[in-house]
């Protein structure tokens, strides 16, 4: 067993490493973590298999790489995927064009400034000078010892065959080739992939599925959980914690909202923790939190509903008035 397929992943942002790869994440992720997450989370890491998301908008799938690339110091390369993206977007690039524009260039003896000095650095004889890596290809090029973490955000954004074209590089020989400049790219370290998923165009292909570990996040519903991660991001963002009786009355509003049903889209963690700040600073005083318990309407209702349906059920008292005929 190698020393890399050794690493844990703790949700520990403090025992990070001293010397941490500069591509690694600078600032550590108020990310609280479930024992059978963290437990999916360290078998991708082991079996170097790509660790698939899925839950509700807003449950923190984006940020848990983000999470574990911070606390074990290793570089993190961001894929957002969107519906043109193809697989070889996040292996490589190569700028014919720029190329061309180069040849042209020199064949023009164009003096060199400031401006074009950058131009100068490129040979169009050289094809390299043209091919830049993408996410995926940075990872593969990591040397030996040092694995890249890998987020492919939103994988159902693409095309229907994009997962399975993904599948001929994220398996043995976890290699592929740069046709334009005859490169061939072995991953010398496997890199620890992590993809979400929102099922915005239905399941994924089966063949895709079995190559991946899955894990389904759920929210926190729980006030004890949202305590918590109201306490983690507090302190890792320096932040003073509003008061103990606003916090509760907002996560019993907050927890409320969200399990009597009837929102077309239910907010999420982030947007929950918005909503707190703002009841907390937003005014020269923090919001009452008397007032917060009992009153019909909801405050900064823009933080937590993103649709006319939502809004409105939630910025409109009761008509109590009485029906003339």
């Amino acid at each position: 067993m190698s020393k890399t397929n050794r690493l844990t992943f703790t949700n520990k942002p403090e025992i990070r490493p001293q010397e941490s790869h500069e591509d690694s994440p600078q600032k550590p992720e108020p990310y609280v973590v479930s024992e059978p997450l963290k437990k999916a989370v360290n078998l991708a890491i082991y079996l170097r298999r790509p660790l698939l998301l899925e839950g509700d908008a807003g449950c923190g799938k984006t940020r848990l790489a983000s999470a574990i690339a911070y606390e074990l110091g290793l570089p993190l390369y961001r894929w957002d995927v969107r519906s043109t993206t193809k697989a070889q977007d996040g292996l490589y690039e190569y700028d014919a064009i720029l190329r061309l524009h180069d040849v042209q260039t020199k064949q023009l003896n164009i003096v060199t400034t400031e401006e074009n000095k950058n131009e100068q650095k490129r040979n169009p004889t050289n094809p390299q000078d043209y091919r830049t890596f993408g996410a995926l290809g940075k990872a593969f090029k990591m040397p030996q010892g040092t694995p890249a973490v890998v987020l492919i955000d939103e994988i159902d954004k693409a095309d229907l065959d994009f997962p399975n074209d993904l599948l001929t590089v994220l398996d043995e020989p976890w290699e592929f080739f740069v046709k334009e400049t005859g490169e061939k790219v072995t991953a010398a370290e496997k890199p620890i992939v992590i993809i979400t998923s929102n099922k915005e165009k239905g399941n994924l292909p089966a063949p895709f599925l079995r190559r991946c570990l899955y894990h389904y996040i759920e929210f926190p519903n729980d006030a004890a959980l949202l305590q918590e991660i109201i306490t983690k991001h507090h302190e890792i963002e320096k932040e003073e914690l509003p008061p103990s009786d606003l916090i509760t009355n907002a996560i019993d509003r907050f927890l409320t909202i969200w399990n009597q049903g009837g929102l077309f889209k239910k907010p999420g963690t982030s947007e929950f923790i918005d909503w707190l700040k703002a009841l907390h600073t937003f005014e020269s005083q923090p919001y009452n939190a008397t007032k917060l318990k009992a009153d019909e309407l909801l405050p900064y209702p823009e933080l937590l509903f993103k649709l006319q349906q939502d809004w409105k059920k939630y910025t409109k008292a009761p008509d109590n008035s009485p029906q003339t005929s």
